[in-house]
């Protein structure tokens, strides 16, 4: 999910009570730049991410139509997008772009986001942060 410019994607005529699912992407292992240390300048490590977004169902959820639903493959795409375009010192920023570019769906109503560095504790399984987003009531992105 590329980060999208206004009138990328037109929301979907939708009541607020709307039915609601959940859309996901678990345990994304990717290399990126990232790191405020000097010893962590200038080369990849590991982060692992994980999306969860509430988004509206779309209006008719068995028309079987990519267009109508939050693509957590260009969810992916638009992670992965965000990691090359440099380096990134804090798992914070990070966070944040990906739960501002996930939010800007018109159907999404929040983000929540954790990014984990595995190897940044020797002692620990990882490290990072987890943060939850949520569209204010009438607030659109598109």
């Amino acid at each position: 999910m590329p980060r999208s410019k206004p009138g990328d994607i037109a929301p979907l005529p939708r009541p607020a009570n709307a039915p609601r699912r959940k859309v996901f992407v678990r345990g994304l292992a990717l290399d990126a730049y990232i790191g405020a240390y000097d010893h962590e300048q200038g080369r990849a490590q590991p982060v692992r991410i994980d999306i969860e977004l509430e988004v509206l169902e779309p209006a008719s959820p068995a028309a079987d139509r990519l267009e109508d639903v939050v693509c957590y493959n260009r969810l992916t795409q638009g992670v992965k997008a965000i990691i090359a375009e440099g380096h990134i010192k804090l798992v914070e920023t990070l966070a944040e772009r990906i739960a501002e570019m996930a939010i800007a769906h018109p159907m999404t109503l929040s983000a929540r986001v954790r990014v984990e560095k595995p190897r940044a504790i020797a002692e620990a399984d990882a490290a990072g942060v987890e943060i939850l987003r949520t569209k204010k009531a009438g607030e659109s992105y598109s």
